[in-house]
């Protein structure tokens, strides 16, 4: 019997892990229950879901993604300086917490605050994956 192949639209069940080019460790379900994804719906990444398609069911493989492919380069421009000012209800939220912020034509971003001094914080709006190099481990258990 031929084993099945994930397309961009399958329904696939498996373990994966996503860690950095030091080990660290952003997600796991290694040690928990397969996770069962609707590819090309948002549920995965797009440079994650572009690894899986081709592989076969019972497969176990690792992926090796350079800034450029996974999230993209850090980009400066996207730390941006916000006066006190303009937080919503002068609101001053702590390091290291998520801040949504809105532009003028009504568009949100989230960002994480990197510093807080008295006239207000300094926001990265890059993805929190940006710039770093990942590995992307799965083991396909099955296609739904």
């Amino acid at each position: 019997m031929n084993a099945e192949i994930i397309t961009a639209n399958s329904l696939i069940t498996l373990h994966y892990r996503v860690t950095n080019s030091d080990g660290f460790e952003f997600i796991s379900t290694f040690d928990h229950r397969p996770a069962t994804l609707q590819l090309g719906t948002g549920e995965l990444a797009p440079p994650f879901e572009q690894c899986l398609i081709g592989l076969p069911t019972d497969t176990c493989r690792s992926f090796d993604l350079p800034p450029d492919v996974a999230f993209g380069a850090h980009n400066p421009d996207l730390v941006q300086r916000i006066r006190r000012s303009d937080l919503p209800d002068d609101a001053m939220p702590e390091i290291l917490a998520n801040i949504t912020m809105q532009n003028a034509a009504g568009q949100q971003f989230t960002g994480i605050v990197r510093e807080r001094d008295d006239d207000g914080l300094l926001v990265d709006f890059n993805h929190p994956l940006a710039g770093k190099s990942l590995r992307f481990e799965v083991d396909i258990k099955g296609i739904l």
